[in-house]
């Protein structure tokens, strides 16, 4: 116990003295595994395959549960076509063309080299959020690249999984093979899909009880669609993701207060997983591997992922400029590493030699590509004029059905000028705010307030009229650079105003707000 209050809090004061340079937390959660790892100081001994691999498999189970929860369908809309083919068909292209070019350059044995580019196939959404956190990449290739990175580690949790079945197995028919992996991919989803539409028809029957209680059922249903898909002989990973799919786009009772809490989740689970990970590694290994680990990283960042994007939105109407950031935008993290403990596990890697070159990769693709993402995205165009922070949603508590909604809206200082009072806007009826941010300060608007550039206004609003409320309120506001011109709606930069509305269907009730 000693030793893991150690831990944490040497991340704790790892986190507050790199705080400036935005180090994301999965790395120093990593770093700090390696220090208290056995290759270091020698405080912690794990050399447990096995054992890691159940305890990662429980973390990513709940990881992937969460990122399914928090995918919603509306943002697949603009990228839908790239997103599930990248995350589909685009995790198998780049097992087989990194495994193969592995094969042919070192000499490993095929199979052994294509499970090697399985376990690296899939891109982190940990690590590209961790990333792009607070800096302004264009929404669009930031909205797929997140999405794709949410949406590919099932993928490739299955396609490790039946690599390791075929090298473990030996030969195996080409017809039972292709059956087996069809049933792991539908099967796995297919489960999900029942597990989470029964959850939610059975979260609306109980919505009378305590809210903790929600927090505990959501728990439940992580753990039975996992495990029923694993007992038909499927991907209980892929069936804890589309169950979270589907809760995550439906209305269910206290449905901010579960996101929040599924983040909270996400974050310790992560920590956790990264330390564990960090103490498996042995570094001093490294120079057995390095070469190994080299060319695995080159052919996947330069070949693989590459000729996967540029193949797979041939037909979109991504500018090259976008598919070439969105090419660099594979960022490697837990699950390979999760991923690279499966074969050891039943004896394929006594030597920790896969495990080696995927945590080589890892590291690497956190360091190199990490740090050079934004720098990129800036090089490229793809960067967005930085925005003042707007504080956190609020969330409307109740378990009963309304049409109201709570949305923060950003006047942006550098496009309007002047100011207009509270009483002189022209908002629909039963649209109320409720207060005003302010330099950090919170202002009660009365009829009389004045509203200023600058200033983040957090308004209750009817779901229909959502759209039309920053429209009504910058009309009261000047156009800098037009002479004194009213801002109206025909003038007005579509990013003047910034809204931020939870895009879920939600809490429905009367309004009852609270923080």
């Amino acid at each position: 116990m000693i030793l893991a209050a150690a831990v944490l809090l040497t991340l704790i004061l790892f986190a507050s003295v790199f705080h400036k340079v935005n180090v994301p937390v999965i790395i120093l959660s990593l770093f700090i595994g390696i220090i208290f790892g056995s290759d270091v100081t020698g405080l912690i001994d794990l050399n447990n395959a096995q054992l890691v691999k159940e305890i990662a498999n429980g973390a990513l189970m709940f990881i992937l549960f969460i990122g399914g929860f928090s995918t919603k369908k509306q943002h697949f809309r603009q990228v839908f076509k790239p997103v599930v083919l990248m995350s589909t068909v685009g995790v198998v292209l780049t097992a087989l063309v990194t495994g193969t070019l592995f094969h042919l350059i070192t000499g490993w044995p095929f199979l052994r080299a294509l499970l090697v580019g399985s376990i690296i196939s899939s891109t982190d959404a940990a690590a590209v959020y961790a990333i792009f956190k607070g800096h302004s990449v264009d929404n669009k290739v930031r909205t797929l690249t997140e999405l794709e990175s949410v949406s590919n580690d099932p993928m490739a949790v299955v396609l490790t999984t039946f690599m390791v079945g075929l090298v473990e197995g030996g030969e195996v028919s080409t017809l039972k093979a292709v059956a087996s992996f069809v049933w792991l991919l539908v099967g796995g989803a297919g489960i999900g899909v029942l597990v989470g539409f029964l959850a939610v028809y059975v979260f609306k029957k109980i919505r009378h009880i305590e809210a903790e209680y929600f927090y505990i059922y959501l728990l439940a249903i992580v753990l039975l669609s996992y495990s029923l898909a694993e007992l038909a002989g499927g991907s209980g990973m892929l069936s804890a993701f589309f169950a979270g799919f589907v809760m995550g786009n439906k209305q269910i009772p206290y449905k901010k207060g579960l996101l929040a809490f599924n983040n909270i989740l996400s974050f310790i689970t992560n920590v956790g997983l990264f330390i564990m990970l960090g103490l498996l590694a042995f570094p001093s290994s490294f120079k057995d591997i390095w070469q190994s680990g080299v060319i695995v990283f080159l052919v996947l960042t330069f070949v693989s992922r590459p000729l996967m994007v540029w193949l797979l939105t041939l037909f979109t109407d991504l500018k090259p400029k976008e598919k070439l950031f969105v090419s660099a935008v594979g960022l490697r993290g837990a699950v390979p590493i999760v991923l690279a403990t499966y074969p050891a596990a039943v004896g394929l890697d006594s030597g920790h030699v896969i495990f080696n070159i995927v945590f080589f990769n890892v590291a690497l693709s956190m360091l190199l590509q990490g740090t050079t993402l934004v720098p990129l995205a800036r090089k490229l165009g793809l960067t967005t004029k930085d925005r003042n922070k707007v504080p956190k949603m609020l969330e409307l508590v109740t378990v009963q059905d309304t049409n109201y909604e709570i949305i923060d809206i950003y006047i942006d200082d550098e496009i309007y000028e002047g100011s207009c009072l509270v009483k002189d806007l022209n908002l629909p009826p039963g649209t109320l705010i409720t207060f005003i941010n302010r330099e950090g300060k919170v202002i009660a608007p009365s009829g009389a307030v004045e509203i200023k550039p600058n200033d983040t206004l957090t308004v209750l609003v009817e779901k229909r009229n959502i759209d039309m409320i920053p429209l009504e309120i910058k009309r009261g506001f000047m156009h800098k650079g037009k002479g004194g011109q009213e801002a109206d709606a025909e003038q007005a930069e579509p990013d003047a105003v910034v809204v931020a509305a939870e895009e879920e269907d939600g809490l429905q009730g009367d309004p009852q707000v609270s923080s």
